[in-house]
């Protein structure tokens, strides 16, 4: 069993089925609600312990109903907490529209709490950090504490993987601290300013990625799959599908803690990736974020049969 420490945001989803989104001072008629837990940092924490790796998860809550779920969801599925309450501040929520007919998504996330995640709470758990296999962050909590974090976890020589979701301008420098940087198109563009359409321009994004010091890119590219290139070899790997798409929501989430425990456990990267596309193909088959995240037989079984 591999380590993985992940520092990142739990947030409830509050997910809105409709036909469309509605337009400014307009009000429409909604097919479904669901409330669940969700959080790019939490969901990628449920996908790697879900898929066997011990896995650690540094965050900030609030003292409300919404940290019950988070706790909860957390012991359900084996993620161990690093996490501090805040009484003087909420649990995150986001907004999540799903187009009914694609399951495409939009979302609005509010924080709360983890927004005040501090160097200080990474100096809290550098123990943690620096025996983990593999340390994975995002964007959803202060860019420079997570910078902070991976130059932490380099120094360990611990491997590091950065998500660079939701699309922010980095520091310079920080992608030097990432031996991973897993964009999708939209956010591989804003980090380059390559337009993704597919896997040719793919490949010019994580060429200019590595230019930008991160060892190896790896986009996903939604129903096209995954581009992987390290410099010395490029692969396109196709979609695995595990049948019909119910929702996107939360499948590069998938995608990056199954990448995460995969790589943590000794994988080779491009056995991790595939292990990582079979994750985020049985999620999209599912409602829910860290709810559609399967089991490791359901992976291994997955992939005994692409």
């Amino acid at each position: 069993m591999g380590i993985v420490v992940n520092l990142g945001v739990f947030v409830a989803d509050t997910a809105y089925r409709a036909e469309r989104a509605p337009k400014m001072g307009e009000t429409i008629l909604g097919k479904s609600f669901a409330l669940g837990p969700g959080g790019k940092g939490s969901n990628q924490s449920v996908a790697s312990a879900m898929a066997g790796a011990q896995t650690h998860f540094i965050s900030r809550l609030g003292m409300d109903d919404f940290a019950q779920m988070a706790l909860a969801t957390w012991k359900k599925t084996g993620v161990i907490p690093a996490v501090v309450q805040d009484a003087s501040s909420y649990t995150g929520a986001a907004y999540i529209f799903i187009e009914d007919a694609t399951g495409n998504n939009a979302i609005i996330i509010s924080p709360g709490a983890a927004a005040q995640i501090s160097e200080a709470d990474v100096d809290r758990n550098r123990a943690l950090i620096e025996g983990a296999d593999v340390f994975i962050t995002q964007l959803e909590q202060p860019i420079a504490v997570a910078f902070h974090a991976l130059r932490l976890a380099r120094a360990a020589g611990v491997t590091t993987i950065l998500n660079p979701a939701p699309a922010a301008s980095l520091p310079a420098g920080m992608l030097g601290f990432c031996d991973y940087v897993t964009p999708n198109e939209s956010e591989a563009e804003a980090l380059t300013g390559i337009a993704v359409t597919g896997p040719d321009s793919a490949k010019q994004a994580a060429e200019a990625l590595l230019g930008l010091g991160a060892g190896t890119a790896i986009i996903t590219l939604g129903a096209q799959g995954v581009l992987y290139h390290d410099g010395v070899q490029t692969v396109h790997f196709p979609i695995i599908s595990a049948g019909p798409v119910v929702e996107t929501t939360g499948a590069g989430d998938a995608f990056n803690g199954g990448f995460a425990a995969a790589l943590a456990e000794g994988q080779s990267p491009l056995s991790a990736v595939r292990f990582g596309n079979a994750v985020a193909g049985i999620s999209v088959t599912r409602p829910g974020t860290a709810p559609s995240m399967p089991a490791r037989a359901e992976i291994e079984a997955l992939l005994a049969r692409s």
